[in-house]
């Protein structure tokens, strides 16, 4: 009973420690310009001038836009083919598919700073720097090889049976995909969605190799564009670090229990 109370202090304290920049973070953002270089923790009168200021600004509702389409086309894409190739590796054993697997593992191995300028040679060849498919492919890319680990061990543990079964009624491979093994790993497909959208939301490497116009930013350079007129108001750049902080964490608070379930669901086997 003590060693379980000491733990869970600990744990309180490991959250508290994790949560006081972010805490921080939102509070120079509350600030106005005369408090925002107080040396103190939580400063007094909040304000949310900054936050008004920083949304009457046209650019950042379009680096909004540009963030919400990029990740959510990334997630759907992801979720096909990942969806797709964990099905031919687990359910129909295509030859290879094992070797595929492994190739496409392999390329967790290489740090992103060493694809950039191969991406972004390929990218300038085909005419997609500027766009957002320029984004939306190469992230799709890196995210296949852990979204299809993921949802293969999800695919591992279904019974044969019931595929089986679909097939003697006459259902295809894509019927029995999407109505049958689909809905049974949907946890798994969750995590993957949820995984995949964190990446696409904060991915900033990319986006400030690739994007180098205005109307295509997203949000994680929206602290590069308006570091000019706001360097000397940090309480309005702070306000933009919340404001992109914001859907993620929403995003995971909503949907963290069935984010934890479907992880553990997926790393059963495979």
């Amino acid at each position: 009973m003590l060693k379980s109370r000491i733990a869970f202090a600990v744990l309180i304290l490991a959250c508290a420690c994790s949560l006081l920049p972010t805490v921080y973070m939102a509070d120079i953002s509350l600030r106005d310009s005369t408090d925002s270089f107080s040396p103190v923790l939580i400063a007094g009168h909040p304000t949310l001038a900054n936050y008004a200021a920083v949304l009457a600004h046209g650019e950042f509702l379009g680096f909004f836009v540009n963030s919400l389409v990029i990740a959510v086309a990334t997630v759907l894409l992801t979720l096909v083919c990942a969806g797709c190739l964990a099905y031919a590796i687990s359910r129909l054993k295509v030859r290879g598919g094992t070797t595929i697997l492994l190739v496409a593992m392999s390329a967790l191995l290489l740090p992103l700073a060493s694809l950039l300028i191969p991406i972004t040679i390929l990218l300038r060849t085909i005419g997609l720097t500027n766009s957002w498919g320029g984004l939306v492919g190469p992230e799709t890319a890196l995210g296949i090889a852990f979204s299809t680990v993921i949802i293969k061990g999800a695919m591992d543990g279904i019974p044969t049976e019931l595929e089986e079964a679909a097939v003697i009624d006459g259902a295809g491979s894509l019927t029995v995909l999407l109505r049958v093994v689909a809905p049974l790993v949907r946890p798994a497909l969750l995590v993957v969605a949820v995984w995949q959208f964190l990446f696409s939301w904060n991915e900033f490497f990319l986006a400030l190799v690739i994007m180098t116009k205005n109307s295509v930013k997203t949000l994680p350079l929206a602290p590069l564009f308006f570091e000019g007129p706001y360097m000397t108001d940090p309480g309005k750049l702070f306000a933009i670090l919340t404001l992109i902080g914001i859907a993620p964490m929403v995003l995971y608070a909503v949907l963290q229990r069935w984010f934890v379930s479907g992880l553990m669901a997926g790393a059963v086997k495979g």
